[in-house]
């Protein structure tokens, strides 16, 4: 694995950290937990274009991405209906008027959980 791609790994991981501890605690934020599944997903997403060496533009739109990759992965194309309900987390509850409940929170942390075992399994990680 490319040192990249391993940068791009450790800062997906730590925003899966964020979202799952913000997920099981007292006083959840689920603003927070969707924000940080999302920022996993595409933070993911983006270790698999720079190891395959598919220059991408910024962008927080994860089917978009999912459809510049250039390799095939079992299963992951199953989660384009999920990966675009998740991609609207990376604006949507940041702002005023929008609020994210526990069930959203729960899609999101499913979904990343997803597409995380995925990658992760393609890269050979555990």
């Amino acid at each position: 694995m490319k040192h990249e791609t391993k940068e791009w790994v450790e800062k997906a991981e730590g925003d899966w950290r964020v979202a799952r501890r913000e997920m099981v605690a007292d006083d959840s934020v689920y603003d927070a937990v969707c924000f940080h599944a999302q920022q996993c997903a595409e933070k993911y997403l983006k270790a698999l274009l720079v190891e395959n060496d598919i220059v991408f533009v910024k962008t927080h739109d994860l089917v978009f991405l999912m459809e510049s990759r250039g390799t095939t992965l079992a299963g992951l194309d199953s989660l384009r209906e999920a990966m675009a309900r998740l991609s609207a987390y990376a604006v949507t509850f940041r702002y005023p008027g929008e609020e994210a409940l526990n069930e959203e929170g729960k899609e999101a942390i499913d979904t990343a959980a997803d597409l995380r075992a995925i990658i992760r399994r393609h890269f050979g990680l555990k």
